[in-house]
């Protein structure tokens, strides 16, 4: 009877959708866009913001979120802080140095600047045609970035 409880129990849970946020690199990005169009959601942050924590673990952890990104929109996680080069849009983006152990990335510079500064978390929406359409450099809670993501589908 146990067994068929858990059995039943597991596959209520899986069924349920707890589902997982998909996240694309921006080369797969790159590749996606190929075949099938797409506005690029690109969330950039950093190992020591809070706030950026705060918003991963609320606003990313949102079921209606999750399922709306996942089905209408390609996202990235993108840590401003990443060392490795990227190649998006036919461009190399290199991490740059900008003291002893610190540094951000040149495409988080590019993407996620606001009057000639980058404040984390930065939300930063591409169109089809890798064009900034939106930046929005502050927390959102999962009503805001619900409405965000409704007036995107518009």
């Amino acid at each position: 009877m146990k067994k068929l409880f858990l059995l039943i129990f597991f596959f209520g849970i899986t069924s349920t959708g707890f589902c997982q946020l998909k996240g694309s690199t921006f080369e797969e990005v790159d590749r996606l866009q190929q075949t099938q169009k797409r506005k690029i959601i690109v969330f950039i942050h950093t190992d020591w913001c809070q706030y950026c924590q705060r918003m991963k673990s609320t606003t990313f952890k949102n079921q209606e979120i999750i399922e709306k990104l996942n089905s209408d929109f390609y996202f990235i996680d993108f840590n401003a802080e990443e060392k490795r080069d990227i190649s998006f849009n036919n461009q190399v983006f290199k991490y740059k140095p900008t003291g002893n152990n610190v540094g951000v990335h040149e495409l988080a510079l590019q993407l996620g600047t606001l009057k000639e500064q980058i404040v984390y978390p930065v939300l930063c929406v591409l169109n089809e045609k890798n064009e900034i359409v939106l930046q929005y450099s502050n927390y959102l809670n999962p009503t805001d970035f619900k409405v965000i993501l409704e007036k995107l589908q518009e």
